[in-house]
């Protein structure tokens, strides 16, 4: 463990960090809670005073969000892929997505092609013995939701890879990463016209399924980001005295720094998560619900200093597991949850990389619920040193380091190959520049 001295103010205290999970779990969060603490107090500011600024900016979208949802209206953006692609997406569109951090890309992709694509991901399981020699759920996270399977760990199928390497996707991956503050002090922390190409997984859930869904949580990392250097210096502003100017969409520090090592960690920066619909989806079948307000995290970031926390409690928050949010400490937050509206095959689901999201339970689903998971990750340091592991697992066919050591696909001769890339696809893989 060393000491790093916070470059925008030399008159604060400086923070301690470990690049690494810290042995003693307990003793480590007590001790970034006091040099926390004694950092914003030394700005001149207490605690209390800090949290209360960024609580007053939740609380007043958390009631509009209500307001909306009482009034029967769309929370959620939603902006055509014409529109995106024209670049005539209005003004009012733009500072709704910001506002909200979320999107439905309506048309992104042609019903038609996106429903071929789930036809052919289900002949390419099929063909390859998939359910005769699949193993079960091999994260506890996801294996919760009851999969036989729900998430099947497949990540190189010719569709995946089309949709991936897709002109039509790095327009709405480029749209998505420009909303973004991508440079700042001299400094580019990410290229918004070119995606790393971050492979995952593909959900199915039939018709009649029953699923447990997912509870509250986010993705961005655990305990790492109060005690890692690069996001102490990406939350900045909630810890020297300015939370006035903490802003969710400056990438600063956020793209140099990796995630503690964990079940459930991603080696990439995503300025958004998202996923592609492959069928139609109802609004109450057991779809992804959010808290679209991007200034919450700083709510979560904040919560844990306040004295009704234990000293070595981080509101829940630990390593090897996700981020959760729960009614205890983020009641206020979770007032905000709201579903998407109906989706159909081709439309494309995205949220801010930072927000709390969950999926709803569902009994006797109407209809399919089918999806490959596709994110905004721009090409950065971060993802570039991530994109090397990428190139193996895709050259080998094995599961990408983030995910379980599964491998199913390594040897089905049928997987998306080398000779299949196009321009984007190298690029994304680091292979050209």
């Amino acid at each position: 463990m060393t000491l790093i001295d916070d470059t925008r103010d030399m008159t604060l205290p400086p923070l301690p960090h470990w690049e690494s999970t810290p042995d003693d779990l307990p003793a480590a969060i007590r001790e970034i809670k006091q040099a926390l603490r004694a950092r914003i107090e030394a700005s001149g500011r207490t605690v209390e005073e800090v949290f209360a600024v960024i609580e007053a900016r939740v609380r007043r979208q958390v009631e509009e969000i209500v307001a909306e949802r009482r009034r029967g209206e769309t929370v959620w953006p939603v902006i055509e892929y014409s529109d995106i692609a024209a670049g005539r997406v209005s003004a009012h569109e733009l500072a709704k997505l910001r506002r909200r951090g979320c999107l439905i890309v309506r048309g992104h992709f042609k019903r038609e092609q996106a429903l071929g694509w789930d036809r052919e991901i289900v002949e390419y399981v099929e063909g390859n013995e998939f359910f005769e020699n699949y193993r079960g759920p091999g994260d506890d996270f996801f294996g919760s939701v009851g999969s036989k399977p729900e998430i099947y760990p497949i990540y190189w199928s010719p569709a995946q890879m089309q949709a991936r390497q897709s002109e039509r996707m790095a327009v709405v991956q480029s749209f998505l990463n420009s909303q973004w503050r991508s440079e700042s002090g001299g400094v580019q922390w990410f290229d918004a016209n070119r995606d790393s190409l971050y492979p995952d997984r593909i959900r199915r859930r039939p018709e009649g399924a029953d699923s447990k869904g997912l509870g509250p949580h986010l993705d961005p990392g655990t305990l790492d980001l109060w005690m890692a250097s690069a996001y102490q210096q990406a939350f900045r502003h909630l810890f020297d005295g300015s939370v006035e100017s903490y802003d969710p969409w400056d990438a600063s520090f956020r793209t140099a720094g990796p995630q503690y090592p964990g079940s459930t960690m991603c080696s990439a920066f995503r300025t958004f998560q998202g996923w592609t619909a492959l069928s139609d989806m109802e609004q109450d079948q057991g779809v992804l619900h959010t808290v679209p307000i991007p200034e919450a995290m700083g709510y979560l970031m904040l919560r844990p200093l306040l004295s009704d926390v234990a000293e070595d409690d981080m509101c829940g928050v630990t390593v090897n597991q996700v981020f959760p949010a729960s009614e205890e400490w983020h009641s206020l937050l979770l007032e905000a949850l709201s579903g998407i509206p109906d989706v159909m095959a081709g439309d494309s689901v995205w949220w801010h990389c930072d927000m709390i999201h969950s999926v709803a339970p569902v009994t006797n689903q109407r209809g399919w619920g089918n999806v490959m998971y596709v994110p905004a990750a721009p090409w950065c340091p971060r993802n570039e040193a991530y994109s090397a592991v990428v190139r193996e697992a895709f050259v080998t066919g094995a599961s990408p380091s983030d995910f379980p050591d599964e491998n199913y696909e390594r040897d089905w001769p049928n997987r998306f190959h080398f000779d299949d890339l196009n321009e984007s696809g190298r690029r994304g893989l680091g292979i050209d520049e």
